[in-house]
């Protein structure tokens, strides 16, 4: 079945409240248009929360370095526990690559790990963005082409009235 594209701006009022109606119950069922921008909206919302947690992990390697050996630090056991320990080996860290598997990597190479990490979200997040504002453009253009033929309808009904 082939499919031809029509411009919105050439449908007349009847089909663009057509079109609407059509979009007025895509929103009202799974899916749905404002459901799906809500969604992409959340995710990137997320995404941009992991990408902070990847610079703040560069950050964290940074922090450790040879002055700090053998000196008494806070060891995270959970995001809200920690406790005292002794940094024996300032050129290592133990990494979380996911889950719940851990690795023993270089400093430079967690580093470049979280780096990859924040890179690969970033990439995500400009072409989520990018789908959301043409998501946004297109419901905006439909809503402004069908105030604009609703005047002209309105403009026409006075004018022949009068």
């Amino acid at each position: 079945m082939s499919q031809t594209q029509v411009s919105v701006t050439d449908l007349d009022l009847p089909q663009l409240a057509e079109v609407k109606k059509q979009l007025d119950e895509a929103i009202h069922r799974q899916p749905g248009i404002s459901q799906e921008l809500s969604h992409l909206s959340s995710s990137f919302a997320q995404l941009s929360k992991a990408q902070a947690k990847f610079k703040a992990c560069i950050e964290n390697v940074a922090e450790v370095n040879p002055n700090n050996k053998d000196k008494t630090i806070l060891v995270p056991l959970t995001s809200s526990l920690y406790v005292p320990g002794k940094l024996k080996d300032p050129e290592h860290v133990i990494i979380d690559v996911g889950t719940g598997y851990y690795v023993k990597k270089s400093r430079d190479d967690a580093r470049k790990h979280y780096q990859k990490k924040a890179d690969f979200v970033k990439s995500n997040l400009e072409k989520l963005q990018e789908t959301i504002e043409k998501k946004q453009e297109n419901m905006n253009f439909l809503l402004n082409v069908m105030q604009v033929k609703m005047s002209q309808q309105r403009q026409g009904a006075a004018t022949s009235t009068s």
